[in-house]
């Protein structure tokens, strides 16, 4: 999913809840006059003009107070880290000390933000902020033209409104088979997301997206054999490889989305640990969506089992599901494993990844592990080797 996060900030009765209904068209938010109607963060999908659906966030005051007021402060300032954009908004002529301690929190967190005069039907904005200030009212609509005009160039700026998966991997007119098990993991009447926006990328680029199950792909290749790229489920990688032309790309819709995510490179190194790892090492899975387990399931389940029978030696996994926190003592893990990452943006698994990083504990992603346990690890990384040189 990569649809861009946009988080309203500000204190309480600033006319956040206001303004997001002011930018969705319709009443999603609850609005009243009592402060701290709004506790957890509520999240609204929209279609933004010129920039496609983003996720609209409205937040608890930053001024909320008690036990349970400063839970809600916590769970506001965890987004910091997890959205693309922010607006801060703020009712009186100038901002006050809590919205410019958000300010220096954005500043640390490299997240761009827009000031809001929320309110400017009732007061002015002081002159000294005009020029760095978009004045709005919820009330008449007064400047949420103008508002959305900035959302987009912001968005734009930072290059997260048009992402593409397959970049340069392909041009018009080439064929793309895309091998999608139907299995006990798979979800019932339709594809997985990664599968989803491949296909939508492949379209997008005036491609052929062939999409095959194994058996398919089988008799296609046996009786066909053509194709400018193959991308399979990561868990077909050694079966697929068999029956893939050695000139012909391939890679999984996993080592797809670790490139497209924009931690290839650390995936690249921290893979090989693999082979590295020592009785009772501690391994951290990194699920970044929320799901009922089963049997099949690729992260509690069928991972754990290949690295024990690969490495042959006992290790413990702990997982961490969503954007839950993770767990403490990250400096205990010998490797942490995230997967693809379709169902957050960029931003939010870069923070996330980027914590064990800072450790210096090794990180790969379930693609690139099962490409390197089926022994071909090389030929999934390469059709994006020449990118990350560049």
């Amino acid at each position: 999913m990569n649809r861009p996060h946009i988080a309203v900030f500000g204190l309480r009765n600033s006319g956040k809840s206001a303004l997001i209904n002011a930018l969705a068209g319709q009443d999603v938010a609850i609005v009243s006059d009592v402060a701290g109607t709004t506790t957890d963060p509520v999240k609204k999908i929209m279609e933004l003009s010129g920039v496609g659906a983003v996720v609209l966030i409205d937040t608890a005051g930053i001024d909320d107070e008690g036990e349970l007021g400063g839970q809600r402060v916590l769970r506001t300032k965890a987004l910091i880290k997890q959205v693309d954009l922010a607006l801060l908004l703020f009712a009186s002529p100038t901002m006050g000390p809590y919205e410019l301690n958000l300010l220096s929190d954005f500043t640390d967190a490299g997240l761009p933000y827009i000031l809001v005069h929320s309110k400017s039907d009732l007061t002015p904005v002081d002159p000294a902020m005009e020029q760095e200030t978009c004045a709005c009212s919820a009330k008449n609509g007064a400047g949420i033209e103008a508002l959305l005009g900035l959302i987009q160039n912001k968005l734009s700026q930072r290059g997260v409104s048009k992402p593409s998966l397959l970049g340069d991997l392909i041009v018009k007119g080439n064929t793309v088979v895309l091998v999608c098990p139907v299995d006990s993991g798979a979800p019932e009447g339709r594809l997985i997301l990664p599968q989803v926006q491949t296909i939508r990328d492949v379209l997008d680029h005036q491609a052929l997206a062939l999409v095959l199950t194994p058996s398919s792909f089988e008799a296609y290749m046996q009786k066909r054999g053509e194709a400018d790229l193959i991308i399979t489920d990561s868990q077909l990688f050694g079966w697929v490889e068999q029956w893939a032309p050695a000139h012909t790309p391939l890679t999984s819709f996993s080592v797809l989305l670790a490139h497209h995510k924009g931690l290839f490179s650390h995936y690249v190194r921290g893979t090989p640990l693999l082979s590295r790892l020592q009785e009772g090492d501690r391994i951290l899975i990194l699920e970044s969506c929320t799901h009922h387990a089963s049997c099949e399931d690729i992260g509690r389940v069928k991972l754990p089992a290949q690295i024990r029978s690969f490495t042959a030696k006992k290790l413990s996994f702990t997982m961490v599901a969503g954007l839950d926190p993770l767990p403490d003592r990250l400096s205990t893990f010998a490797l942490a494993i995230q997967c693809g990452g379709c169902m957050v943006t960029p931003r939010q698994l870069n923070a996330r990844v980027a914590a064990l990083i800072d450790q210096g504990i090794p990180v790969t992603n379930y693609g690139m592990a099962l490409s390197y346990m089926a022994g071909i690890f090389d030929r999934a990384v390469a059709p994006f080797l020449n990118d990350e040189r560049r």
